[in-house]
């Protein structure tokens, strides 16, 4: 469960901004909506974060930070540019060599090593606590040129003070743990490029640890990009391989109530073809001649399907631009299913601009992002605002109360 992010001098973000999504003990929870932290934890966060505002306030920077960390970790090994790429600082003079900074904090299994994971999955007991993650980014005239810091921070059960689990300087010196053991992997240090990140580049070389925490950033999973950008033949391409998820797709299309029967998959002299059975039509529709909203529920479903099964997070940027206002909130619902859909409390991070919406939040899962004159995003939860239980969201939002609403004039 990630619950805090902080991110200073990134594309639109020129100060430090902390966002952080932990909930009073007091705040009831009837409908499931927030989830521990980690495994037995008095401490919970939201299992969807809707993040609202003007366009170009930020929102989409806010998602990218958390999937450019997630990249960073887990691809950073394939760099050979001179710089690192999908990375910009603040477009101001100040800022032109300070570094980019990122932390992330998530609950998980304490000394995460092959050993630790095989008893969770035997079903043994096991601790859990808080990691800290924090990358900080070199600066020169404005191009991102190298990792200064790296390091990951543990806490068990959230108490006490933090723990090492690595760090590396600007010289790429590690300094490792008991929980991180660099025995029989010394000579990793003297490759380790300033481009990669202490994870990435160990477990390519098969680290036990890294491998561990190189698996836990691929549960991130992320659509920043419109989702009808996406490629038609990658995602054809994976339903003929997962009969299951069409087999679910099929049923939740049907619920949806979209017009559509079934899709299947039929022979052709070019290999399978998708076809879509519609409701009243004699002859099954091409994928090509689907409406632009069909395409993008199908597109968004396998993203869904796989970050509930795994109790991932999902990152999905303007999740509302091709959805019925009546679609979007079933969505957000599975999050909340903890009896089917979501029984390892799987995250949903959205944008989007439909503030019916708000309606069907609380204010522990509503973020917005605010870009003053000088073209700085400041990222700040509901519950920094002073607030009633009751208030009507849609309402105090519209009217700018809240703040994150354009200024017209």
């Amino acid at each position: 469960m990630l619950y805090r992010i902080e991110i200073e001098n990134y594309f639109s973000i020129r100060d430090r901004q902390i966002l952080d999504l932990t909930i009073d003990q007091k705040v009831s929870d009837p409908e499931h909506r927030f989830a521990p932290i980690f495994k037995g934890s008095q401490i919970r966060a939201p299992k969807v974060i809707a993040i609202f505002g003007a366009n170009a306030s930020g929102k989409s920077t806010l998602l990218r930070a958390v999937a450019f960390l997630a990249q960073m970790i887990r691809d950073s090994v394939s760099i050979t540019q001179d710089f690192i790429p999908n990375c910009e600082r603040f477009n101001d003079t100040e800022s032109a060599n300070r570094p980019i900074s990122f932390a992330i904090e998530f609950g998980s299994i304490m000394n995460l090593n092959d050993e630790t994971e095989r008893r969770c999955d035997d079903g043994e007991e096991v601790e859990y606590g808080i990691y800290r993650y924090e990358l900080d980014l070199g600066v020169s005239n404005g191009k991102v040129t190298k990792i200064i810091k790296e390091s990951l921070k543990q806490k068990p059960m959230g108490v006490g003070k933090w723990q090492r689990v690595y760090e590396r300087d600007e010289n790429g010196a590690v300094k490792d743990s008991k929980s991180f053991s660099m025995s029989g992997y010394h000579h990793l240090q003297k490759t380790l490029s300033e481009k990669h990140t202490v994870i990435s580049s160990f477990a390519k070389f098969s680290h036990p640890s890294a491998q561990q925490f190189l698996r836990l950033a691929q549960k991130i999973l992320t659509q920043i990009e419109p989702i009808n950008n996406n490629p038609d033949f990658a995602l054809i391409n994976y339903l003929r391989n997962e009969p299951e998820v069409v087999a679910d797709l099929n049923r939740d299309l049907n619920r949806l109530d979209v017009g559509i029967d079934k899709l299947e998959f039929k022979p052709t002299q070019n290999g399978p073809s998708l076809v879509f059975k519609h409701a009243g039509l004699e002859i099954d529709m091409p994928w090509d001649l689907q409406s632009h909203g069909t395409k993008a529920i199908i597109k968004m479903y396998p993203l869904i399907s796989a970050t509930l099964a795994v109790g991932g997070v999902l990152l999905i940027d303007e999740m509302d631009a091709a959805i019925h206002p009546m679609i979007l909130p079933e969505f957000i619902n599975w999050f909340y299913d903890t009896q089917r859909r979501n029984k390892d409390n799987a995250q949903l991070w959205l944008s989007c601009h439909s503030a019916a919406l708000l309606d069907n939040l609380t204010a522990e899962e509503i973020v917005l992002c605010e870009k003053d004159a000088k073209g700085r995003t400041s990222i700040f939860s509901l519950m920094d605002v002073k607030i009633r239980r009751d208030d009507n969201h849609y309402k105090k939002y519209l009217s700018g109360v809240y703040g994150g609403v354009p200024q017209l004039g």
